[in-house]
């Protein structure tokens, strides 16, 4: 019988779109991001035009990230374990290093990480040495996200870069990307884009409702909502399979955005939900809470 003890250890925590975190053994690391479909449902109120997000080459931004993720574990009658994320707060400054042109069909962010902190105790005072970090994005002019880089400080402890990077991981897979037609206020449109978590492929679909647009600054409201596409959990290193008996994560929020910059430049998203896995002989059951948050701020000048 497959020991549902052993793997819940490696189990906890999953991440959007991430590979299994381990530490860095070069400078820099590159992520593609899966690629994003968009359908429009509603094209809005007139008058409409088309949303591109093509900041110019140089342009500075300073804006702070906050990520946290929660997540309990019960194996069978066992007693609920807590394999939460603490909560990270990344001072990030970006530069447009690359803008939309002819010849280069997408942005390229390099991007900075500040004094970063943690109420946790350990994580706190492990992110003083990966102060410096980088990390980078190459956006469409949709701002759909195709890749992630990131280059973590050579001192920075395992700890520290594991949390910058599910960070950045959570986040890119939170963003909002707008449709190629012409929309107004009102108007609603799908994002459709495959995800992993802890190795189960996910349809996540995005309902966006442009809500507010201000010359540049757009405020969108996001509705998100993730399923399997397999009825099957394959686990890591050969360990065998679970059935999935249940599976939700939905959840909703907002997103402001300034199309001359190259990041969001406010809003929170909030995603919840409950999973069941069982062994196939109907046998012990894996049962799994989650809630995860994804935030950004603009700090006042």
């Amino acid at each position: 019988m497959l020991s549902l003890s052993a793997l819940v250890a490696g189990c906890g925590g999953p991440s959007d779109g991430a590979p299994a975190v381990t530490a860095a053994t070069s400078t820099e690391v590159t992520v593609p991001v899966s690629a994003v479909t968009t359908t429009v449902l509603d094209p809005g109120a007139e008058p409409r035009s088309v949303v591109r997000l093509v900041p110019e080459a140089g342009v500075q931004q300073g804006v702070v990230l906050t990520t946290r993720s929660e997540v309990f574990q019960r194996v069978g009658d066992d007693p609920q374990q807590d394999f939460s994320t603490p909560e990270l707060t990344l001072p990030l400054s970006a530069t447009v290093e690359q803008a939309v042109s002819d010849e280069n069909p997408s942005t390229v962010v390099d991007i900075t990480v500040g004094s970063a902190t943690s109420p946790d105790e350990t994580l706190g005072s492990a992110l003083a040495d990966a102060e410096g970090s980088g990390a980078g994005l190459t956006i469409g002019p949709t701002g759909a996200i195709s890749a992630l880089r990131l280059e973590p400080t050579p001192d920075a402890a395992n700890i520290a870069r594991s949390a910058i990077e599910q960070a950045f991981y959570q986040a890119v897979y939170r963003i909002v990307s707008f449709p190629e037609e012409a929309v107004g206020v009102g108007a609603v449109w799908e994002i459709h884009q495959q995800v992993m978590s802890a190795g189960i492929t996910l349809d996540q679909v995005g309902t966006a409702t442009l809500v507010e647009r201000d010359d540049d600054r757009i405020t969108v409201d996001v509705k998100v909502e993730q399923t399997p596409r397999e009825s099957t959990w394959v686990l890591p290193n050969g360990q065998g399979r679970l059935d999935i008996e249940q599976y939700t994560m939905a959840g909703e929020g907002s997103m402001t955005i300034d199309a001359s910059l190259p990041l969001p430049v406010g809003g929170e998203l909030t995603v919840r939900g409950d999973q069941t896995y069982v062994e196939p002989d109907g046998g012990t059951r894996l049962s799994q809470s989650q809630v995860d948050r994804v935030g950004w701020n603009t700090p006042e000048q």
